[in-house]
């Protein structure tokens, strides 16, 4: 038996794999329609970022391709079997506030700091020298190892539907993109818009109002259907109530529940705008969400027949509804955890649309058809209109598949720590693999940085999760 000292190997080479990472930090591989060309489907950035890991691993003596730009792989070994390591090239935006340039990629305290850093240019880099361990090591291998390196995994993930439409998919493989130990489960995700027109709420045939204090003309919330919406504002025309009437009410309100917000009078009509706290659609009941939170305060006005039917609607389905519980769609699993429901977007416009952009995850013990058909007929009763924009069923390795029990050891024997598996409501590169879990790079314990300002890696850690990433790669293709 060999027993090979990865990490040894991995600090040997350690100047030049942090020379590497900050050359392909230095790249801002960020999606661009502008200068997007054949070959460069997502912009000059992102190619440069693609010929850099291609030629990296053509001058290792791997096999590459390049598949129209829209994705990359780098093979070596032989045997019937393929192994595959996922990871993507592209970043998002950098953003404001950094305390050092984006795209610098400098050492401070022991950090390296780029966007990508841990996001996933760091994670690639670390799979790339990875993989060159493995083949200099000239240990035997029986099956074939494939780096694959997609370009647009941070918006529409189309360069790996566009790249296994042509190429092979690996029997089992990892990507470098999330956390340690292991990601093995991942629930379904569903983005979806309902919307409910001026014609479909007349066929409603409901009665106007009496008595209307005011008239609901619009209101606005959210950004994206993944985020809770941390800002919403309402604009109401005053009807038999006095706007002055309506702004008290609604500062009492705001000072009663603690709330943030403010209430304003603009060309004697009554604006009313409230401020939640954004965080992640996967787990929306950590956030306080701006729209469901001022359609409640709405809820308590005498309104036109079309907002409170609106404002109904919301209030009944969608206030406080993290699980979906009221609409009838709420499932726990012991494994997986609860479906989670996400209220992302809010747009009204009284001679217009009613809209909501919903993101839905759900365990993979209920399935789609069920909760979705529930969805449907809730909806369908209040005048609403369901699309799927977007749809990716649950992703689950057996927790004794050999592709977990083999990582797990070699997260054990590497870093000393027992190697639990976890579950989660994110989508990562895993799911694309019909055997696919998630492998690091995030320690237990550390920030997590990713599509924030001052992202960064450490050092340490990269130098870690490329040893760890070397005696897995070794073990699956032995």
């Amino acid at each position: 038996m060999t027993t090979m000292n990865w990490l040894k190997e991995v600090e040997k080479r350690q100047d030049e794999l942090i020379f590497c990472a900050q050359e392909f930090l230095r790249i801002r591989s960020v999606l661009d329609p502008e200068t997007a060309r054949e070959g460069a489907p997502f912009g000059e950035g992102i190619r440069q970022a693609l010929d850099y890991v291609l030629d990296h691993c053509r001058q290792a003596g791997m096999t590459v391709k390049d598949v129209g730009g829209f994705a990359g792989h780098a093979e070596f070994g032989q045997g019937e079997e393929l192994i595959g390591v996922l990871s993507h090239v592209d970043v998002v935006p950098e953003g404001d506030g950094w305390t050092s340039p984006p795209y610098a990629a400098e050492i401070v305290d022991g950090k390296l700091i780029a966007r990508g850093a841990i996001d996933d240019k760091g994670p690639t880099i670390a799979a790339i020298f990875a993989a060159k361990l493995v083949k200099e090591s000239g240990l035997p291998l029986s099956k074939r190892v494939r780096l694959i390196f997609g370009t647009d995994e941070e918006s529409n993930w189309q360069c790996v539907k566009t790249y296994f439409q042509s190429e092979e998919m690996p029997t089992m493989g990892f990507t470098p993109d999330a956390d340690f130990p292991l990601i093995y489960a991942e629930k379904g995700l569903t983005d979806l818009t309902v919307r409910q027109t001026r014609e479909s709420y007349e066929r409603l045939g409901i009665p106007a109002a009496d008595g209307a204090g005011a008239k609901l003309l619009s209101l606005d919330s959210g950004l994206r259907m993944n985020m809770v919406p941390d800002k919403a504002e309402a604009r109401l025309a005053p009807l038999g109530m006095e706007a002055d009437e309506i702004v008290r009410k609604y500062r009492a309100h705001l000072a009663e529940t603690g709330l943030a917000g403010t209430a304003d009078l603009a060309d004697g009509q009554v604006l009313l705008r409230m401020e939640g706290v954004s965080v992640h659609g996967m787990d929306p009941g950590k956030g306080i969400n701006a729209g469901t939170e001022l359609i409640h305060f709405l809820a308590s006005l005498p309104l036109d027949a079309r907002a409170q039917q609106f404002v109904r609607f919301t209030e009944s389905y969608l206030y406080r509804q993290h699980y979906g519980e009221a609409i009838g769609i709420a499932h726990h699993d012991e494994e997986m955890g609860p479906l989670t429901l996400n209220t992302g977007v809010i747009a009204y416009d009284a001679e217009g649309e009613a809209l909501y952009r919903l993101n839905i995850r759900y365990p993979h013990s209920l399935p789609y058809e069920k909760w979705s058909r529930i969805l449907q007929e809730r909806l369908a009763e209040a005048g609403f209109a369901l699309e799927v924009v977007e749809h990716l069923p649950p992703h689950r390795v057996d927790p004794q598949h050999p592709l977990v029990t083999t990582l797990q050891r070699v997260y054990t024997e590497q870093t000393g720590q027992e190697a639990g598996i976890i579950a989660i409501g994110g989508a990562t590169y895993g799911r694309s693999l019909d055997v696919g879990v998630a492998f690091g790079p995030l320690f237990p314990g550390r920030p997590d940085s990713a599509h924030q300002r001052d992202e960064y890696i450490l050092v340490e850690d990269l130098i870690k999760a490329t040893a760890i990433y070397a005696q897995a790669i070794y073990e699956l293709a032995k």
